[in-house]
């Protein structure tokens, strides 16, 4: 059969995202470790081979789900989710006993929809793994944010998750349009105006006005760095760094990992939108440190 070259360089750009994500995860993972604070400090990678979390493993169930269905099927994806589920990655306990609920034949909708107290989790899970999704729909910047609408459902169903989620995607698929990288303050005004209105895209207001601001840890103590898991304390310094840094994986990398907070996650959005395009991809020498992705995750096969 012959392959459709449209559906080849969407499964392409979605890998490169995903890679960048991937690196991001398992090297800002690393720095949880008290030994490896030193290196953090001084911009030295740790040593060993870094092994990438939960982020890495839910972002390959969203590209399967693409690549098989071309959109995202929700109930293929909760499945996904919860059949590719390893304790071990570091899943957070709410999120831990939903996708076993799931295996164990429970719905997805009534699962999410009970979280905290039937509000829905606002945590920042929904945002850690679209960036590929948006990386796939480069050039359809609102595809991109409806499609992370509708994945974050499966697992975040507070608003501020589904926003956070919406402004990572939209935030890849602007860095990964074939029109050319947008200048930071282009990328973050086109973000603003498809979130809806809440807390995340109050913060990328701010982080719209901090773009000339040199400091990360200034910038982090007015956005927010993660330190609490929520999508409206992750995303807008998420975006901040990476619209700083849209050539410069490394850069990105050190400047959202030197603030702390939630690393892993931060430096796998980071990552994920900044490798959307070739010239924010990660240095060979990291990504041949990084842990592979999982046979199951769908090569180009199209």
């Amino acid at each position: 059969m012959t392959a459709d070259p449209t559906l080849t360089r969407r499964c392409e750009r979605a890998l490169a995202s995903l890679r960048g994500l991937a690196v991001g995860d398992a090297l800002g993972s690393q720095f949880f470790v008290p030994s490896n604070y030193p290196a953090l400090k001084r911009r030295e990678l740790p040593p060993g081979v870094w092994q990438w979390t939960d982020d890495t493993e839910m972002a390959c169930s969203v590209l399967s789900v693409l690549v098989a269905h071309r959109r995202i099927d929700q109930d293929a994806l909760a499945r996904s989710f919860a059949e590719h589920h390893d304790f071990d990655r570091g899943y957070g306990p709410a999120v831990n006993r939903m996708l076993r609920l799931i295996r164990e034949g429970g719905d997805w909708r009534e699962l999410a929809a009970a979280l905290f107290n039937g509000q829905g989790s606002w945590g920042n899970g929904a945002a850690m793994r679209i960036a590929p999704l948006g990386a796939w729909y480069a050039g359809d910047v609102e595809q991109a944010t409806h499609q992370a609408e509708i994945s974050s459902y499966t697992t975040h169903q507070h608003r501020e998750a589904v926003a956070g989620a919406m402004a990572v995607a939209a935030g890849a698929a602007l860095v990964a349009d074939p029109d050319g990288l947008p200048a930071p303050e282009a990328l973050l005004d086109g973000v603003i105006e498809l979130v809806p209105r809440s807390a995340v895209q109050a913060g990328l207001r701010r982080a719209r006005d901090m773009l000339d601001y040199g400091d990360a840890g200034t910038v982090a103590a007015v956005l927010g760095s993660g330190r609490r898991t929520s999508a409206h304390d992750t995303v807008p310094f998420t975006l901040w760094a990476a619209a700083r840094h849209l050539d410069d994986y490394a850069g990105a990398f050190w400047t959202t990992a030197q603030v702390g907070g939630d690393m892993d996650t931060t430096c796998a959005i980071v990552g994920g939108i900044v490798a959307a395009t070739d010239a924010g991809a990660p240095p060979p020498q990291w990504q041949e440190r990084t842990e592979p992705l999982p046979d199951w995750t769908p090569a180009v096969k199209v």
